[in-house]
């Protein structure tokens, strides 16, 4: 008798109204090669600020075809923005009160291949120390360029995507390849994973919750993996929105408080200072030194703080990693890979700092 695959919850996360993006994850979804009585659909929807749910296109484009030409549809609809990490939760703990074996987190500005899937339950199945695998991530409609080949942590707390616009044929990638974060715009889980580890972090909100999820199972010994046969593709356009300096900054500050030792910090700190005199420029010239600002209010108030050290001595606990080895897939320089971020007081000044400052970490880290 033949072993029937692993189930899968794929977690599709609404908060812009797009129909297109859901058309496009809908019409894919309708073509892949992976048994639909095997997958779940799980639309969770955040209401927008000015438009609110998007309820009437999903229960007009999705739910007719649930069961049917797609898997089963379950649509669930918030009465608050949880944000990226507290709304992906949703549809997380749907998936493990009905027995899931993975979940997919999808991005709702992208679309999957039809093979997606088996590539990644086999890297999953194969290797036990495996925790999360990420898709292949190639632009949208530019698929010659990639978007993402994994995510780079930089030493520092920076996140970025690896390989953002090199042409796909310039790239030799092994089948699975491990990576300093996977992407959460194309992800899956094991399920047991986040049983016995929990989910996303709600208090991210939105970016990096990705980077500190893949950093508390790196610290409990579980790798973060590429998986180079399973294609994403994705309608990617990187936001410059002020909102976004501000969540971007203040949690890359709390993953580097929660799981670096104060030795590790201590050591870090120097380059962090120099690097905040250059962040507060680019601030000022980008117009949003007022968010800087509210970055930095925001962690001078004890109640704040608070927060993330309790975060911080329960991942102190728990964690079988050393920070020798948390800092092994970190990166010495930053490359957003966008003209618009990107400067030459950076290429030419910040970075052979920050690498230079690197090696010397990594010589001096050894616990």
């Amino acid at each position: 008798m033949e072993k029937k695959l692993p189930k899968i919850a794929i977690v599709y996360l609404l908060y812009y109204h797009n129909e297109s993006y859901i058309d496009d994850a809908v019409s894919a979804l309708k073509k892949v090669t992976y048994p639909k009585d095997r997958l779940a659909f799980v639309v969770v929807n955040n209401p927008h600020p000015e438009k609110g749910l998007f309820s009437r296109y999903v229960h007009d484009a999705v739910m007719p075809y649930s069961g049917k030409e797609l898997p089963e549809c379950v649509y669930l609809p918030q009465d608050e923005n949880l944000g990226f990490a507290g709304g992906n939760n949703i549809g997380g703990d749907w998936a493990l009160e009905h027995g899931y074996d993975y979940v997919f987190y999808h991005n709702n500005d992208g679309f999957f291949a039809r093979h997606a899937f088996e590539p990644l339950v086999e890297a999953l199945q194969s290797d036990e120390t495996i925790g999360v695998a990420q898709s292949l991530m190639l632009l949208h409609p530019e698929t010659e360029l990639v978007n993402s080949a994994g995510n780079a942590f930089h030493y520092l707390g920076f996140g970025y995507t690896d390989e953002n616009r090199t042409p796909i044929k310039e790239l030799d990638l092994p089948k699975i390849k491990e990576v300093g974060y996977a992407s959460g715009a194309a992800l899956l889980v094991r399920a047991d994973l986040i049983k016995k580890h929990g989910g996303w972090d709600p208090d991210f909100f939105m970016y990096h919750e990705d980077m500190e999820w893949c950093f508390r199972l790196r610290s409990l010994g579980y790798k973060s993996v590429l998986v180079r046969d399973s294609v994403f593709y994705h309608k990617y356009q990187f936001g410059r929105s002020i909102d976004k300096f501000f969540w971007m900054e203040r949690n890359r500050f709390a993953v580097w408080l929660m799981y670096f030792k104060w030795r590790t910090l201590l050591v870090l700190l120097p380059m962090m200072l120099v690097l905040e005199c250059g962040l507060i420029l680019f601030a000022i010239k980008g117009g949003w030194f007022k968010k800087r600002l509210n970055v930095y209010a925001y962690w001078a108030q004890p109640k704040n703080v608070r927060i993330w050290l309790r975060k911080r001595k329960n991942i102190q606990q728990i964690r079988t990693v050393s920070d020798r080895q948390m800092l092994k897939k970190s990166v010495g320089v930053i490359d957003f890979q966008d003209e618009a971020v990107n400067s030459p007081i950076l290429t030419y000044i910040g970075n052979p700092l920050m690498k230079a400052y690197h090696i010397l970490v990594k010589a001096i880290v050894w616990w």
